[in-house]
């Protein structure tokens, strides 16, 4: 039986499908310290008001859900920036390649990774079936592979520009012609070694601590979690070295992971995104960029990439 829980997730999203290249700046609204008493809509005002068709449904076949001892994550799939990573990790998840292994790290203000605990062990480690065990890096793509942009006004240190594209916070180098994804929290990484092909996503990470940005353009970026940050966020900190856990005891265990669209249809979450680039999306930027709610006293002006929230909203069944 269906188990409606209504949700408001402020993560990040993914692919807006066949839509034209259009970068849409932000105009930054004039402000100072002087106009303070001046009060604009809120973010949770301008989403009450904004309109159906500036939300997009997340598509279950580019959605894992990961169930764990501890709860459920969903994570929606990079699929405009790292194609090769997400076939590969649908093709994990149908071979049941994560079902019994475990949270494996938790690093204070940094990360939570997740995988095979024997993954060093030649006769221990889980083999892998169907998916391919090495892959070449997605670290970068060409600006002409995605579908839209939406820049931010402000300057950023570690991108020419920054903003979202395809619903994913990005830095851009126009000159170059390549855009990336950001290490923003809830972003969800392949692990590698120190080849650049090392990695498959059998090793997974998620940012659940101040953004790395140092980490853009060095690994590859193969999602975001759009419900269920919780689950991995509150784990206890591992004891060894890189926050690692030392004793099995100590990891959470992950009980599957599953495509969204393999899920029986009562079971599927059901998501639906803000488009980053419709004017509710912009209006909420600018409004964050300069709060004035009423604890607000002096509106910043500036607002870095990886602080503008993401609204997903959900009727998510029971799993």
């Amino acid at each position: 039986m269906r188990n409606p829980l209504l949700v408001l997730s402020l993560l990040a999203l993914s692919a807006c499908a066949n839509q034209a290249a259009k970068p849409v700046a932000v105009t930054p609204a004039a402000s100072s310290s002087t106009n303070v008493a001046q009060k604009g809509m809120t973010m949770g005002e301008i989403i009450a008001a904004s309109k159906t068709s500036e939300w997009r449904t997340l598509d279950p076949e580019n959605l894992l859900v990961m169930q764990t001892a501890r709860g459920t994550l969903v994570i929606e799939l990079a699929n405009a920036f790292a194609p090769e990573h997400v076939k590969n990790l649908k093709a994990l998840a149908r071979e049941g390649y994560f079902d019994g292994l475990a949270i494996t790290r938790s690093q204070d203000n940094f990360v939570v990774q997740w995988g095979d605990p024997n993954a060093e062990d030649d006769a221990k480690r889980k083999p892998i079936k169907t998916a391919r065990s090495t892959l070449p890096s997605e670290f970068e793509i060409p600006i002409s592979s995605t579908s839209d942009f939406t820049k931010l006004p402000d300057f950023d240190g570690y991108a020419p520009e920054v903003g979202f594209s395809n619903g994913f916070p990005v830095g851009r180098d126009p000159a170059a012609g390549l855009v990336w994804p950001a290490h923003c929290y809830g972003a969800v990484g392949a692990g590698r070694d120190v080849a650049v092909e090392s990695g498959s996503g059998a090793e997974l990470y998620a940012v659940t601590g101040h953004a790395p940005r140092q980490l853009d353009r060095n690994i590859s970026i193969v999602g975001r979690i759009v419900a269920g940050i919780e689950v991995l966020s509150v784990s206890a900190r591992g004891p060894a070295p890189m926050g690692f856990y030392d004793k099995p005891e100590l990891r959470t265990q992950i009980t599957s992971v599953k495509l969204g669209s393999d899920l029986p249809a009562a079971e599927r979450p059901a998501l639906e995104a803000l488009r980053t680039d419709s004017a509710s999306f912009i209006a909420i930027i600018e409004a964050r960029r300069n709060r004035r709610d009423d604890w607000y006293k002096r509106p910043a002006g500036y607002i870095d990439l990886c602080s503008v929230p993401l609204p997903v909203r959900a009727l998510i069944f029971a799993l």
